[in-house]
């Protein structure tokens, strides 16, 4: 197994990339993995999912060797590899519960993709990033929109075209990550309790309510449909278990 998943008591699902013999670059197989883990993980009552990368490096983006393979397949079987990895992206970015991220040393290529999937990402002080595709001939193709919903627009208009390394300070400024660290576990830890905190429902639908609400028009339908989520969860068991927990001095049952 190049992928594996570990869950916490805590119901916090662990999924680590181990191919660390390749800075754990991703081949067909190890996304077939990370697709199938992160489905079955959405299967379970979890509370967040954290995805991390085994030893030294956090990925290298895709394995050079596999897409060297490719090379010799037709446009048809090229396209439906791309497919794949456009999934692996997909089922990351929809997943309903928290996604954290864990980035240490260095994160290339396809590796951005996976970390501007993930809600919130933290990154070692050391880290270094870079959208290397062109350097190799080649584009960010399948993660580039959730790499541009991240760092917008006119960063990745240099980013895409310079292929240059930059550190977690500038990912920081661009968007990519949210904390740098230098005790990066530490820092994820902290962010974990803190999510850990809130309802999971309300959590869940925190997080779809901004799906369903960024950069949509603000008019009559979305105060509809705003005005209809706050209604439907404050009537809610977990909504009012919340609002009774508050005035009764006392947690809430999820804590």
């Amino acid at each position: 197994m190049s992928v594996t998943l570990t869950i916490t008591k805590q119901k916090v699902a662990t999924l680590t990339i181990e191919r660390s013999e390749v800075h754990n670059a991703f081949d067909a197989h190890t996304i077939a993995q990370l697709i199938q883990q992160i489905e079955y993980a959405n299967t379970l009552d979890i509370r967040a999912l954290v995805l991390k990368g085994e030893g030294k490096h956090f990925s290298a983006g895709a394995d050079l060797n596999w897409m060297k393979s490719m090379v010799s397949n037709t446009f048809k079987d090229n396209v439906a590899d791309s497919m794949e990895l456009a999934r692996l992206m997909q089922v990351l970015f929809e997943t309903k519960v928290p996604t954290l991220c864990l980035v240490q040393g260095a994160a290339f290529g396809g590796a951005l993709g996976l970390i501007a999937c993930c809600d919130i990402a933290v990154a070692d002080e050391k880290a270094k990033f870079c959208l290397s595709e062109v350097k190799l001939g080649l584009i960010p193709a399948v993660i580039s929109p959730y790499v541009i919903n991240a760092i917008g627009e006119r960063q990745a208009r240099r980013y895409f075209q310079t292929a240059e390394v930059f550190f977690a300070d500038k990912a920081l400024t661009l968007g990519l990550v949210h904390e740098v660290s230098n005790s990066p576990e530490d820092t994820l830890d902290t962010l974990l309790h803190a999510i850990l905190q809130n309802g999971p429902e309300a959590t869940k639908q925190a997080k779809q309510l901004i799906c369903d609400v960024a950069n949509k028009p603000i008019d009559n339908d979305l105060r509809q449909l705003t005005a209809e989520r706050i209604a439907q969860i404050r009537v809610s068991d977990e909504g009012q278990e919340g609002l009774q927990a508050f005035f009764d001095k006392r947690k809430p049952s999820w804590q």
